[in-house]
Parts: C-alpha cells; sequence; structure tokens
C-alpha cells in the first residue's frame, strides 16, 4: 500500500466534486448536519486518533482451559484458512480483508467495504 494522500474531489473521474453536489432543502430542514462540502471541510477530523484492529476469528472457552494454555498451545478459531478476516475501527465492522505480509511485518488488505444504516 502507498501512502498516497488523495483530495476526495480526485477519487470523482467525472470531473464534479461528489461532495459539492446541492443538499435537498429537506434534508436541511430535518436537523441533520450539512454533508461537507470538501476535502477541505473534513481536515479537522484527519488527527483524531482511531483504534483499527484485524479479527483473525474467534473462540470461546471456559477460563478453566484458559489457564491450562501455555507455551506451543494451538487455540483453534471459528474461521478457515483463506477466510476473511474482520476489520473493526472503534470496535465497529467496517471491512473485511485478507491477511499480507510486508517485509518483516504483518499487514491488512481490505477486500470488502462494510456499508451499515445508520438511523
Amino acid at each position: 500500500m502507498s501512502d498516497q494522500n488523495l483530495e476526495l474531489s480526485e477519487l470523482d473521474d467525472s470531473g464534479d466534486d461528489l461532495m459539492a453536489q446541492q443538499v435537498p432543502a429537506e434534508s436541511m430542514d430535518s436537523g441533520v448536519p450539512d454533508i461537507p462540502r470538501s476535502a477541505q471541510d473534513l481536515e479537522a477530523v484527519y488527527d483524531i486518533p482511531v483504534r483499527v484492529s484485524a479479527v483473525l476469528g474467534k473462540s470461546t472457552m471456559e477460563v478453566s482451559q484458559l489457564l491450562k494454555l501455555g507455551r506451543g498451545a494451538v487455540v483453534e478459531l471459528d474461521r478457515k484458512v483463506g477466510e476473511a478476516i474482520d476489520i473493526y475501527v472503534n470496535n465497529r465492522l467496517v471491512a473485511r480483508g485478507e491477511v499480507v505480509v510486508l517485509e518483516d511485518r504483518l499487514g491488512v488488505t481490505m477486500t470488502e467495504i462494510i456499508k451499515t444504516d445508520r438511523t
């Protein structure tokens, strides 16, 4: 993965800035804040830290079993080899991906973005 910084307008192939489109008048009266109109409007949130977690799998066991684990113990997870892992941001599932090796470190590449309905 590269460390390129993209402006939101660069992501739109048509040349129109998606964030600059007009918001219907009904949504303005609904008490919902306006949608940011440019990448510059989002700069205020760029420095907010978030916790990113990549979950390989889960397992359930009793405390007595947990205490018996020692060096070299293997804990079976609920995922199969090659199955997508879950990527959480601030404990919210946002994507699924695959584990990759980057030089001498592990990384995650996102293969699917999870869209959730906000109510």
